[in-house]
C-alpha cells in the first residue's frame, strides 16, 4: 500500500482533479515534474509546488522543457513529468514525446485543459486536446472535470451532466474514473518504459485553494514483471554452438545497465565478433567499436562481396536501442544472417528485415540463462576481422597525424581530451557519426536522442541529465543542432560544471557527405544551409565562459584549461572549414581500404 503524508502549512488547489493528479504522482514516487508557465495549469502548479516532496523545474519553453525532462528519465532511468497550459503549448512537447516513444524513455505529459463545452465553439487557446500523441504514446488519459468545482458554470454550459442524479453520487464516479485513467497511465510509464499523456480539463476560477485535499486517490502499484524463461532454449543455444559466424549488435544501452561478464564471455570466442558504438556504453578490448570503419572501406575494394560475404554472420544476435552506423543497417539487409534474434522485453524492429525470433526479455535475464550452455567454438572469423582493425587503427593514426584542421582532426583532438568519468552527450547529425570513429575513454557515459535521430532537443535534453549526474557533462555539437536548441541553455539550471564543444562548420556539413549532391547554390542554401553565425552573444546572454579557436594550436591551448573548475559553465567554439570537412572524412576511408590489399 502506499501512503500519501500532507504537511499542515500545505496549500492544495480547490480543484479535486488537480489534486489527484498530484498524490498519485507522488504515490508512484514520480518526483522530477517540469512546469511551464500558463493560467489553465494553475491548479497542477499550485500543488505540486507546495508539496516539497517534488523538485519542480520553471521552464518556459515547452519544447525545451520536454527535453529537459527527458533528459532527467533518461539519466535516472524512471519517469519525469511535465507540465503545461492548454493551446498549442502542448503540441511543443511532441518532438521529446516521439523521441522518448522510440528510445523506451518514461516522459509523463500532464496538459491543462478547457473544459469540454468549450471546445471548439471558439474559445481562446483551446484546441482539440484528447489524444493528440496517439501515434506515439503509452497511453493517453481522459480525465473528467469535476462537478463539485464551478458548478454554476456546469449547470450553465453542460446541464445534462447533472441531471437525474445526486451531485456527490456523480463527483464519486468522476473521481472513479480519474483514478483508473491515472493509475492506467502511470502504471505504463512505470512498467513499459514509454511515453503517457494525461490530459486535465479545468473550468475557472483556477487559482482557488485549500487547506486540506477533497479527493483520496485510490492507488493501484504498477506490477512487477518476472523474467521468462527461454522456450525450447536448447534448440537456440544448439544453433548457436554450431555456428562458426556469429555477430552480436549493440545499439544505444545505458550505462551500467548490462552485465559486462556475459559479453566479455562471447568476446572472447573466436567465432563470435561484437559489434558496439559510442552509445552502447560497453567496453572490452575484443569489441568492435568503429563499425563504419570496417565497413566503409570494403565497399571500395574490387572483391567487396567476397569480404562482405567473409564478414556476413550465420547468427546475428541485437539487444539495446536504434543503431547509428547506416553501414551496418545496408550490408545486413543486403547480406542477411540465417537467423536474426533480438533481445528485448517489449518490442523488435525488424531492421534488417530478418528477425527470427524476438526473446522478450531483458539481455542480462537472457545471457543469464542462455550462457551456461554456449559452448566455444573454433573459427577464424574473429581472428581475421580482429586483424583488419589492428590495421586500420594504425592507418587511422597516420591519417589523423596527417590531415589539416578539419571536423575529422577537431573530434579526434577534443574527445582524447575529455577527462575520465563524465557524462558525454552527443548531438545528431555529424557528431554522433564522427563519434563513432574514435576512441573514447571507457569510464564516460554516453548519451544521444538516437529514438528519432532529431537536432531540436540536444542541448535541453544534456542540461536536464546533468541534474542528476555525479560529475560534470560534455555536450558535443554542431552549429545547425546547437543554435535550433539555443533555448536549451534559458533556464536556471545550468551547472557551472556544464561544458559546450560546439563544432561549428557554418552549415549542415552532413548534407555535403551524402552521395550525389552537387555544390549548387540551392544545395548551399536549402540542405547546407550555409550561415556566418557564432555562438559568442548566446554565450555571454546565458552566462557562459566563451573561447572560440580557428587552428590547431589554438585549439590545444584552449583544451587545456577548458575543463578546469570555474564558477561558470563554458563554452568552446571550434570554427572549422565548410568545404574541407567532407573530402578529409571520404579520404579517411580511401586511406584505411588498403588494410583489404
Amino acid at each position: 500500500m502506499y501512503s500519501i503524508v500532507f504537511l499542515q502549512s500545505m496549500r492544495h488547489s480547490s480543484i479535486p482533479s488537480a489534486q489527484l493528479v498530484v498524490q498519485h504522482c507522488k504515490a508512484k514516487r514520480i518526483k522530477n515534474i517540469i512546469i511551464s508557465p500558463g493560467s489553465r495549469n494553475a491548479p497542477l502548479t499550485i500543488d505540486f509546488t507546495e508539496d516539497p516532496y517534488f523538485s519542480c523545474f520553471s521552464i518556459v519553453d515547452e519544447r525545451s522543457a520536454a527535453f529537459f525532462a527527458l533528459g532527467i528519465a533518461q539519466h535516472l532511468r524512471e519517469p519525469a513529468a511535465v507540465v503545461c497550459t492548454s493551446g498549442s503549448a502542448l503540441l511543443n512537447y511532441y518532438p521529446a514525446v516521439a523521441e522518448a516513444f522510440y528510445s523506451g524513455i518514461p516522459l509523463v505529459v500532464i496538459s491543462a485543459d478547457r473544459p469540454v463545452y468549450k471546445i471548439d465553439v471558439g474559445d481562446g487557446q483551446t484546441i482539440r486536446q484528447d489524444n493528440v500523441f496517439h501515434r506515439h504514446i503509452g497511453y493517453s488519459a481522459h480525465m473528467q472535470q469535476d462537478i463539485s468545482h464551478a458548478r454554476e458554470s456546469v449547470a450553465k454550459y453542460a446541464p445534462k451532466w447533472i441531471e437525474g442524479d445526486l451531485e456527490d453520487n456523480l463527483q464519486k464516479k468522476i473521481q472513479q474514473h480519474n483514478d483508473s485513467e491515472l493509475n492506467m497511465a502511470l502504471n505504463v510509464a512505470l512498467k513499459l518504459k514509454l511515453p503517457v499523456h494525461i490530459n486535465v480539463p479545468f473550468e475557472e476560477p483556477l487559482y482557488d485553494t485549500a487547506l486540506k485535499p477533497a479527493a483520496v486517490p485510490l492507488v493501484v502499484p504498477a506490477e512487477e514483471k518476472e523474467e521468462s524463461e527461454i522456450p525450447e532454449i536448447r534448440t537456440y543455444t544448439e544453433l548457436w554452438n554450431a555456428s562458426s559466424r556469429k555477430m552480436v549488435l549493440v545499439g544505444v544501452n545505458p550505462p551500467n545497465s548490462v552485465e559486462q561478464q556475459f559479453l566479455n564471455y562471447l568476446a572472447y570466442d573466436s567465432s563470435v565478433i561484437v559489434f558496439t558504438e559510442t552509445t552502447s556504453n560497453l567496453h572490452n578490448s575484443h569489441f568492435f567499436s568503429s563499425i563504419d570503419s570496417i565497413l566503409a572501406p570494403i565497399e571500395k575494394r574490387k572483391n567487396r562481396e567476397e569480404l562482405f560475404e567473409k564478414l556476413r554472420p550465420e547468427i546475428l544476435l541485437t539487444f539495446g536501442g536504434l543503431v547509428v552506423s547506416k553501414k551496418i543497417k545496408a550490408f545486413l539487409r543486403e547480406y542477411k544472417p540465417r537467423h536474426h534474434w533480438h533481445i528485448d522485453s517489449l518490442k523488435a524492429y525488424d531492421t534488417f528485415f530478418s528477425l527470427n525470433h524476438h526473446f522478450k526479455m531483458g539481455a542480462n535475464g537472457f545471457f543469464q540463462q542462455f550462457m551456461p550452455h554456449v559452448q566455444l567454438a573454433k573459427s577464424d572469423y574473429f581472428t581475421y576481422w580482429d586483424s583488419i582493425r589492428t590495421a586500420y587503427k594504425l592507418k587511422r593514426r597516420e591519417y589523423i597525424d596527417s590531415i589539416p584542421f578539419s571536423d575529422m582532426y577537431v573530434f579526434e583532438r577534443a574527445a582524447a581530451a575529455i577527462p575520465e568519468n563524465y557524462q558525454l552527450h552527443l548531438a545528431n547529425s555529424s557528431t554522433v557519426r564522427y563519434a563513432q570513429l574514435v576512441d573514447l575513454k571507457t569510464s564516460l557515459k554516453v548519451f544521444c536522442n538516437r529514438g528519432t535521430s532529431g537536432i531540436d532537443g540536444s542541448t535541453s535534453t544534456a542540461v536536464g541529465s546533468s541534474m542528476y549526474a555525479d560529475g560534470p557533462t560534455l555536450l558535443i555539437s554542431g552549429d545547425l543542432s546547437f543554435f535550433y536548441d539555443s533555448n536549451g541553455l534559458w533556464n536556471n539550471y545550468v551547472r557551472p560544471d556544464f561544458r559546450i564543444i560546439l563544432i561549428n562548420n557554418n552549415g549542415g556539413g552532413i548534407f555535403r557527405i551524402l552521395p550525389g549532391r552537387e555544390d549548387t547554390e540551392n544545395f548551399q542554401r536549402f540542405f547546407e544551409t550555409a550561415h556566418q553565425l557564432d555562438a559568442e552573444h548566446l554565450s555571454k546572454q546565458f552566462g557562459f565562459d566563451y573561447l572560440s579557436v580557428e587552428n590547431k594550436n589554438e585549439l590545444n591551448t584552449a583544451l587545456s584549461d577548458f575543463y578546469s573548475v570555474s564558477d561558470s559553465p563554458k563554452l568552446l567554439e571550434i570554427h572549422t572549414p565548410r568545404v574541407l570537412n567532407d573530402k578529409i572524412l571520404l579520404g579517411y576511408f580511401d586511406f584505411i581500404s588498403s588494410v583489404y590489399k
